[in-house]
């Protein structure tokens, strides 16, 4: 989730509802130990209200990870997780996310070194393996839990198929039956409906969500609705203006680098399902500055909650 879950995206879903545990993007631990690294000291800046959260490493080098381990601690963070998980090229050749499930002994080196360095919890997040002729999630479940770790987290594809195809839950399940420390499912889950169905059919402990967050940032208190009564609400449009004009707001306010694109970034995830929502985006792409795109927005939605005699709060 590199690009999205900053520290303003991570408060704007908190404050919605429902998620229990947020975690950083994904941070280099050779950043983290550089004390100039302006990008690492970005992703790694949270503020009071983000409790629960997570720091999320990478690297190779178990004494890096375990040095930027313990800097992460020390900034106050509730836990800190290993990414074995990201399939980014740039990231595997340097041995780096999922370029690492092909070395469960280097794996193992890491999970040692992070363990002794910090008492925090320490998690870890990977993919089933390399490819479907090499799977290696019971073994390396196996490793983490042996190595002390808290809790594992599988995104149930492997590293060649990226994001495309289905996640195999079976998968989850296989990791769910071999250890005793909490399961973390993730793959798929675009509804409420999917994580209830992931739970059931795994016995995982808890669900995962990365890409339906930005496109449906309503998703976590849907779920928590969902788990209790068996329904939950749907947006109103209203509901959606608030929402985007909410988290531009907060950008403009944090004084976000580039908050501009930043907005434009997140603009056809926000606006997916809106009727005229293709004319919004146009409006947005074509805007020079951070304020000027959200004065566009209200122009927007404004006529439209006009139009159909909508008040908004």
């Amino acid at each position: 989730m590199a690009g999205v879950t900053d520290t303003v995206f991570r408060r704007f879903i908190r404050n919605l509802g429902g998620c229990g545990l947020i975690m950083t993007e994904f941070t280099s631990a050779d950043g983290v130990l550089r004390g100039k690294d302006k990008k690492a000291k970005r992703y790694l800046h949270f503020y009071e209200d983000e409790h629960p959260i997570s720091a999320q490493l990478f690297g190779s080098n178990p004494q890096v990870m375990a040095d930027a381990a313990r800097m992460v601690e020390d900034l106050g963070f509730d836990l800190v997780d290993l990414n074995l998980g990201c399939p980014a090229k740039k990231v595997v050749k340097c041995n780096g996310g999922s370029g690492l499930l092909r070395d469960l002994p280097l794996i193992g080196e890491i999970f040692k070194k992070v363990r002794a360095a910090v008492t925090i919890p320490f998690t870890v997040k990977f993919r089933a393996g390399w490819s479907d002729d090499e799977i290696v999630c019971v073994e390396l479940a196996k490793m983490a839990e042996d190595c002390g770790l808290g809790a594992v987290a599988l995104h149930a594809r492997t590293r060649e198929q990226g994001y495309s195809g289905n996640a195999r839950w079976e998968w989850i399940a296989a990791v769910k039956d071999a250890v005793k420390i909490p399961v973390i499912g993730n793959g798929d889950i675009r509804s409420p409906e999917d994580a209830c169905a992931m739970v059931t059919q795994t016995g995982c402990d808890a669900v995962m969500i990365g890409r339906m967050a930005p496109s449906n940032p309503w998703i976590f208190r849907q779920i928590e609705q969902y788990i209790t009564p068996g329904s939950y609400e749907q947006p109103m449009e209203s509901d959606r203006y608030q929402m985007i004009r909410t988290y531009f707001s907060m950008l403009i306010a944090e004084g976000f680098p580039d908050a501009e694109g930043k907005m434009k970034q997140f603009a056809s995830w926000f606006t997916h399902g809106v009727p005229g929502g293709a004319a919004l985006r146009k409006q947005i792409y074509e805007s020079k500055s951070a304020p000027e795109i959200l004065a566009r927005v209200e122009t927007f939605f404004e006529a439209r909650l006009c139009a159909v005699g909508a008040s908004v709060l």
